[in-house]
């Protein structure tokens, strides 16, 4: 079968979440079927990004959008009452190449990744398969109270416009899908038991545990620190949960690693807390540290950086807004705080207990290597794509 992959993005490096998602079912999917893959762009692209990429897609185009586009788009969809991210990403040149692409092509099924895009290909008479991956309304609403004042509304009515857009493109696509069963049950239509679940997965041979490495942090916080529902949580464990951990440890250090950090981030830096920014290798900073820490408040989806931590043997402590994506078990896989006292007697609980810490961090480990890889949730959509 040839499938036509359109994304927002394109999938390398992997720096962010749904360049992960995609790169990985790409990569499965390639070992049937022949990829055809447009990605948009609105940044410079990595030198290495489309030889990489040619390893498992017969056709590599990168389309650039321009920043005027990006401005007279954004405009007027305003007035359009479509949501903002469907405008940014939306150009009259990139939707032509797109028909050009099609046209010449000729694939047998489109595989659209976001609401984003898919205002590019719903018209097309060719059967097509949206992945949501998140419930991006709920994840844009839950930003609303976190926002400067005078964005608030701009968060709100963009929240709105994505919930409506969720529930119009639903019927131009023959298959949905999408990251959790949490996120399916935010997306509002009244058949959102037609969207299948797709998880992401977590390749356990490179994410493998490093036996042996000295930890010379107690406590680990990773991800795009330039994504605000990361940005939240950095300065949650750093200002609120820390300070309060070094009361009964004095001198406990965190380590927060990751690409793009804000100036919100960055600011955090302190005689006990280290920013990386961009890292080579990630598997360096979970095998520095003894606890791995994500309190997530706000955001959506399936957190890579929890299935990463955890197929890397490193004992960890998320929220129950996390976990509900996750499904690990309390007191077994994981812990689970619900305030600032629970995720302060949990890190001390693990820092003060090594053997406690081993347990965690094998449960872990085992839970996500027989729950999540990228062979089998892809054979999920593959089975779905080809119906």
């Amino acid at each position: 079968m040839k499938i036509f992959v359109l994304l927002s993005r394109v999938p390398y490096p992997l720096d962010k979440g749904d360049k992960l998602r995609a790169f990985n079912q790409i990569k499965e999917l390639s070992k049937k079927h022949t990829i055809i893959l447009c990605a948009l762009s609105d940044k410079p692209v990595d030198a290495k990004a489309k030889e990489i990429l040619s390893h498992y897609c017969a056709h590599v185009e990168i389309i650039h959008l321009s920043p005027s586009g990006i401005a007279f788009n954004l405009a007027k969809t305003i007035i359009s009452q479509k949501p903002l991210q469907v405008g940014y990403f939306y150009q009259k040149h990139v939707k032509e190449k797109i028909e050009e692409l099609i046209g010449f092509h000729k694939p047998d099924h489109i595989y659209c990744q976001l609401l984003r895009v898919a205002q590019y290909v719903r018209e097309f008479n060719i059967p097509k398969t949206i992945d949501y991956m998140d419930a991006l309304s709920i994840g844009m609403e839950r930003r609303i109270n976190k926002a400067p004042f005078l964005l608030k509304p701009v968060f709100k009515i963009e929240s709105m416009r994505l919930k409506k857009y969720e529930n119009e493109i639903f019927s131009c696509f023959d298959n949905k899908t999408i990251i959790s069963e949490q996120d399916r049950s935010f997306i509002s239509h009244t058949s959102n038991n037609q969207i299948t679940v797709i998880p992401n997965g977590v390749d356990s041979d490179f994410f493998a545990p490093i036996l042996n490495k000295e930890k010379d942090y107690d406590l680990l916080f990773t991800g795009n620190m330039n994504y605000p529902p990361n940005i939240e949580c950095a300065e949650y464990i750093a200002r609120e949960i820390l300070p309060e951990v070094q009361k009964a440890i004095p001198g406990v250090r965190l380590l927060i690693s990751g690409v793009n950090p804000s100036s919100k981030v960055l600011g955090l830096k302190s005689e006990f807390i280290t920013v990386t920014g961009w890292v080579k290798d990630i598997r360096e900073s979970y095998s520095r540290s003894k606890v791995f820490i994500a309190p997530m408040r706000i955001g959506t989806g399936l957190q890579n950086k929890l299935l990463e931590a955890m197929a890397m043997n490193l004992p960890c402590i998320t929220s129950e807004l996390a976990n509900n994506a996750l499904k690990a078990i309390h007191n077994t896989n994981i812990l689970i705080g619900k305030n600032t006292a629970s995720y302060v007697e949990h890190i001390i609980t693990l820092l003060e207990n090594e053997d406690l810490r081993t347990e965690f961090g094998q449960s872990g480990c085992t839970f996500v290597n027989e729950k999540y890889n990228w062979e089998a949730s892809t054979e999920l959509l593959d089975r779905l794509i080809q119906g």
